[in-house]
Formats: C-alpha cells, sequence, structure tokens
C-alpha cells in the first residue's frame, strides 16, 4: 500500500488537482504531454516518481506557471530514494542483520572512495552512505550482530580501479571481528544469482526483507516473502567458504590482482 503522505504521494495528487480543474482525462492529457497514461496513472497515486521533465509538461499544458516543477524541489533534501526510507529505518534498530550481495559490496561494508565511485561523485550522498555505518560503533543500543555472503566476483569486479578495489578490501578485512562476518560464495553456479536482498531481524524477534530489483529496492514483511529469502539465505552460506578462508581469499585477490 502507498504511503499517502509522502511527498511523492502529495506531489501526485497536485498533479490529479490541476488536471481536474482543467477538465482533462489522464488519458487526454497524456495525448497532450505525450507521456503515457499508465505514467500519469502512477504519478498520481504515488506509485511512480514524476521527472522534471514531466513536471515541466505537465506545466504547460495544465497551465500551472511552473507550479508542479517548483513542487518538485522537495527532491533537493532528500539524500535517499523515498522507497529506501522505510528499509533505512529498520536497518538502524535491527538486533541482526543479514545480507546477500552478487554485485558490489553492501553499503555498509564500503570504503569512502569506492561508495563515491558508485555514486558518481555525489558528496551527500555518500556522506549519507557511510553515516549508515555509524550503527556498528554505537554504544547503546549494542551493534547489530551482521553476516554478510558475497558472490566472489564482487572482490574482481573493477570500481575506480586497482586502488579503490585495494582499500575497498583492506577495509573489508579490517570491520571483521565476532559480531560481524564477511564470507565468500566461490565463482560458479549457486543458489544466489537472483539478486541482491538483505534481512533485518527486530527487536521483537520479527523478519523484514529489503529485495533490490532494477529499478528500487522493495521492504516486506510478508511471511511467505522473508520466509523463501532467510532460506536463500541459509542456503547460500552453507555455499559459502568459511570466514577464515574467506578472509584468506580476499588477500590473496589483494595480492594477486589489485596491488
Amino acid at each position: 500500500m502507498v504511503n499517502l503522505y509522502t511527498p511523492q504521494a502529495i506531489w501526485g495528487r497536485e498533479l490529479k488537482h490541476y488536471r481536474k480543474a482543467a477538465g482533462l482525462t489522464q488519458g487526454q492529457l497524456a495525448e497532450i504531454i505525450h507521456f503515457s497514461e499508465s505514467l500519469i496513472s502512477g504519478v498520481e497515486t504515488g506509485l511512480l516518481p514524476a521527472s522534471p521533465e514531466f513536471a515541466d509538461a505537465c506545466d504547460t499544458a495544465l497551465n500551472t506557471g511552473g507550479a508542479l516543477r517548483r513542487l518538485l524541489d522537495w527532491r533537493k533534501g532528500q539524500v535517499f530514494p523515498s522507497w529506501f526510507g522505510r528499509w533505512r529505518d529498520q536497518e538502524d534498530t535491527a538486533i541482526t542483520l543479514r545480507t546477500y550481495q552478487p554485485l558490489v559490496f553492501p553499503g555498509l561494508l564500503q570504503s569512502e572512495a569506492y561508495a563515491r565511485v558508485l555514486l558518481f561523485g555525489d558528496e551527500a550522498k555518500v556522506e549519507a552512505r557511510l553515516n549508515r555505518q555509524a550503527l556498528f560503533v554505537r554504544s547503546n543500543p549494542q551493534p547489530p550482530v551482521y553476516r554478510c555472503v558475497i558472490d566472489e566476483a564482487v572482490l574482481h569486479r573493477p570500481i575506480g580501479g586497482p586502488q579503490v578495489m585495494r582499500e575497498q578490501l583492506e577495509h573489508l578485512i579490517a570491520v571483521i571481528n565476532p559480531r560481524l562476518s564477511v564470507q565468500v560464495v566461490p565463482h560458479g553456479m549457486h543458489s544466489g544469482l537472483m539478486g541482491g536482498f538483505s534481512i533485518a531481524t527486530m527487536p521483537g524477534g520479527g523478519d523484514v526483507l529489503y529485495a533490490e530489483t532494477a529499478i528500487r529496492g522493495i521492504t516486506t514483511n510478508d511471511p511467505e516473502d522473508v520466509a523463501a529469502a532467510v532460506e536463500c539465505f541459509e542456503v547460500m552460506r552453507t555455499e559459502a567458504i568459511s570466514l577464515s578462508m574467506s578472509i584468506d581469499l580476499i588477500k590473496r585477490t589483494v595480492e594477486e590482482k589489485w596491488t
């Protein structure tokens, strides 16, 4: 269900107000601005975000004096995407976090230089990502137990070049402790090729799933989805090499590929 009071949903209702005031249906507006009717419907219900180009076209067609484009200014103060906000809250209060990543190192384990490359140098986003890692050094409540499984390909994918990768792998080794483990799944066919995900276990004992897709992350506590993710993670841990062997592999990769 869409939260009716997110900035994105409120923006959609403003579009709907101006469209109806102009006496246009969604289909009629679509013909004028050359955007699809399904996009207009998704934006008005808060399911889809509006681009600046879409806002400009709507302003012109509805004669709003640029009101819709100005209303997009709320995004300037938003570091995390709106769909990430719910997961961010779960992550920050979880007592245990489990994550599997097949493509890049998870945000909570990224070095500053590695994060900067992935975020295209956006310093506000880099700072926000690094600030998320503060949960590992907090004292009250104690840091969550963090169990991470990554595909071996992540160690070899050149993000930012040799120096960035060397620093990232060395950072990874440095943060490992009894409450934070990293295991590597060797190259080849395995159960985690469908995509990355994270599971947060909350103080009350329930689990929340964050699953990544090509366009956004999805946060859910649906029992079937969570159970399937938990089962997949446990299978991945059995397919991964041990913690000590993973550390040796990471060190060897630094020496053989990134030095």
